[in-house]
């Protein structure tokens, strides 16, 4: 009897001391979140279109525009705005998690084929980015619709990340690196890097930008669930770019706590947006509670 109360005991000891290294919901928001970022600073980080007008003037790099969708007249000439183009993304400006994001991978004949093989026709474009407008992906807020290309992904990590676009999230206070994750898409989240709908998390060593830890849906994993493909021990391609690029970003706002967002593209790391809000998932993908290197206790 004594030894299982010393072992309920230990236990329970352990479990203390890990919740107290990690980062809750709550904390975050009350601790971080609003007393480094202003409530009038969000629009930086919540419109993409904001966020790249200001990267752009920075040197940050990001996808090319090709159009802005603000007002449905605009839409009558879409058919030829977008005949030129093979490729593109449709994003909405003020969107959240991915939704109403459409990667086009290809042309065929009149229509369009998204990266997942759907076929697009104009018809089916006009209505995604009258929706768009809305607000159906923003709250019910009016919202615009950003035409911008498409990043071809480099190479070894299309090896890593074959279903989808990857991302770099690095978390940063007061413009310091602090946590930092590759988002992996999986045949379950439809190509998106969105841990929620069944992506891999990756967490990076800051110092080496390998991976050290991945989760998928909570639970740890070291394969890709659908191609087997290792993913602990993994080098980020320019990675000392990726970090000066997500430093670069973070001193051009105003926003003290923040996510940045960066895809690895053939050429480089390009930002895709910043987030105001990132999530807490990334402790577990490092196996590190960002309790404790905030607050600068030892894990």
């Amino acid at each position: 009897m004594k030894q299982e109360k010393r072992k309920m005991s230990f236990s329970w000891k352990t479990a203390r001391n890990h919740a107290l290294r990690v980062l809750g919901m709550n904390q975050r928001n009350l601790d971080y979140i609003y007393p480094n970022n202003a409530r009038k600073d969000f629009p930086v980080a919540d419109d993409k279109i904001v966020t790249k007008e200001i990267m752009k003037r920075v040197g940050v790099p990001v996808p090319e525009t090709y159009r802005v969708y603000s007002h449905f007249y605009e839409l009558r000439g879409l058919e030829s705005d977008l005949g030129s183009y093979h490729d593109f993304v449709i994003k909405p400006s003020q969107g959240r998690g991915g939704g109403g994001i459409i990667v086009i991978a290809d042309r065929q004949g009149e229509d369009w084929v998204g990266v997942s093989g759907k076929v697009y026709s104009i018809h089916d474009i006009k209505k995604h980015i009258s929706d768009i407008m809305f607000g159906v992906y923003s709250f019910d807020l009016h919202d615009r619709a950003l035409i911008e290309a498409r990043i071809v992904q480099h190479e070894e990590m299309n090896v890593l990340s074959p279903f989808g676009l990857a991302d770099v999230r690095v978390i940063l206070h007061r413009d310091e690196p602090v946590l930092s994750m590759t988002r992996i898409p999986t045949k379950a989240s439809e190509g998106r890097a969105n841990l929620h709908q069944g992506a891999v998390g990756a967490g990076i060593d800051l110092a080496s930008g390998r991976t050290v830890h991945a989760v998928l849906k909570g639970d740890p994993v070291d394969k890709h669930p659908d191609t087997g493909v290792d993913l602990i021990g993994r080098a980020v391609p320019y990675w000392d770019r990726v970090v000066e690029i997500s430093l670069r970003a973070a001193r051009a706002v105003p926003l003290k706590y923040l996510g940045v967002d960066i895809s690895i593209s053939q050429g480089g790391p390009v930002l895709l947006e910043i987030n105001v809000r990132p999530g807490l998932e990334i402790q577990n993908a490092n196996v590190r509670g960002l309790r404790s290197i905030l607050e600068g206790a030892r894990t």
